[in-house]
């Protein structure tokens, strides 16, 4: 049976993310908030977690989950190169509504999915969250809902779609952004934007002259379209991650 924790109380916050980071060692799902949409996370090195996770919200291997993380240093450690824009990006938009999709590091031992040797990564703006990925480490986070069905703006949703299958859930109220996170793809020469959300294209343009592509995310990197929560959006726009 699943736990529940309310994270607006202090008791139950501590508990929470004590309760969730266990579950995420033992390769159990955790639902958690964030500033775009509730996501469903798992251990992002464990590959059977990662395909609990996708089994949870019944997709297959071709649509990989990104990966959150909770501070920059541990995004750097995921990837072979940011590009010339990438650090200006970062030092703009994270943490917030940006996921970047860049070569995934090539010493890495995991198996997120058929990510054709790309990784999509993002910083959340949420406290509780970030606190549990600085105790966890980095964690395959999609959107807290079967795919297909529509993201989860709060826990009582997720947790309506996704049931017993998931070990914890903390409850951070209800998400404050509900808008899936800009894609960004930096395995090019330039930047491309993959995906509108939370930051707007003239913003993009301003710090670091990213031009629109046509065609979806998955047909550019190997992610599903829409996929960031943890980044992430819902399964109706093509579904990130939270």
């Amino acid at each position: 049976m699943s736990a529940w924790y309310d994270c607006s109380d202090e008791t139950q916050r501590a508990e929470g993310l004590k309760a969730a980071a266990d579950a995420v060692l033992r390769g159990e799902l955790v639902v958690l908030p964030t500033d775009t949409v509730y996501g469903i996370g798992a251990d992002a090195f464990s590959p059977a977690a990662v395909a609990t996770l996708l089994a949870a919200k019944g997709r297959g291997r071709d649509m990989p989950p990104p990966v959150l993380v909770g501070t920059v240093r541990a995004a750097s450690a995921l990837v072979e190169d940011l590009g010339p824009y990438g650090q200006q990006l970062i030092d703009e938009f994270w943490p917030g509504g940006l996921t970047i999709v860049c070569r995934a590091s090539r010493t890495l031992s995991w198996d997120l999915g058929d990510t054709k040797g790309t990784v999509a990564v993002r910083m959340p703006q949420d406290e509780v969250t970030l606190e549990l990925l600085r105790e966890t480490g980095p964690m395959a986070v999609s959107s807290a809902n079967l795919s297909g069905s529509p993201s989860a703006t709060t826990a009582a949703e997720a947790r309506e779609q996704l049931g017993d299958s998931v070990a914890v859930y903390l409850d951070g109220g209800p998400s404050a952004g509900g808008q899936a996170s800009t894609i960004v793809d930096l395995t090019g020469d330039a930047p491309r934007l993959l995906r509108q959300g939370a930051i707007s294209m003239g913003r993009l343009r301003e710090i670091a002259g990213v031009r629109a592509m046509e065609g979806t995310w998955g047909n550019a990197a190997g992610y599903p379209s829409g996929d960031a929560a943890g980044e992430t959006s819902g399964d109706t726009t093509g579904d990130t991650g939270s």
